[in-house]
């Protein structure tokens, strides 16, 4: 180095600091973040992913604007929607219950640990009848 040189040494600036990298959202930004996941068959996190937010903001704001803290309109939440149910006289026809063949059943093993004891079934095991038999062990 000559002696014309000059070194200077600065202290870091604020702005290169961990808490500047965090973005700030102003209450307009935010406020347009929440409208849009209200909108009709929005999901909050592709609305989230879509802006770079983290779905839980969101969520967060939106109890604020619901509240009336982010300014503008309030928005109460949407109630669910009802379905409309018809009453028939009619008898309906049964459900059949699924059709299961031992053959599609492997055979294996059951072991319960009971308070008196331990229950072990070997084989196929229908489960109805496991079932009524653990209803009457555990009564």
């Amino acid at each position: 180095m000559s002696s014309s040189a000059q070194v200077t040494i600065e202290p870091a600036s604020r702005e290169t600091s961990a808490a500047s990298k965090r973005r700030r959202y102003s209450i307009v930004e935010k406020r347009r973040m929440v409208e849009e996941s209200f909108q009709s068959g929005a999901s909050v996190a592709r609305v989230a992913r879509a802006h770079g937010v983290n779905a839980n903001q969101v969520f967060g704001w939106r109890k604020l604007y619901q509240r009336g803290r982010l300014g503008g309109n309030t928005r109460a939440a949407q109630p669910a929607a009802l379905l409309p149910v018809t009453i028939s006289d009619a008898a309906s026809a049964p459900v059949p219950a699924p059709a299961t063949t031992l053959t599609s059943v492997s055979p294996g093993t059951v072991q319960v640990q009971l308070p008196r004891g331990r229950l072990r079934i070997e084989g196929v095991v229908d489960p109805e009848c496991l079932r009524i038999v653990l209803s009457c062990l555990l009564a």
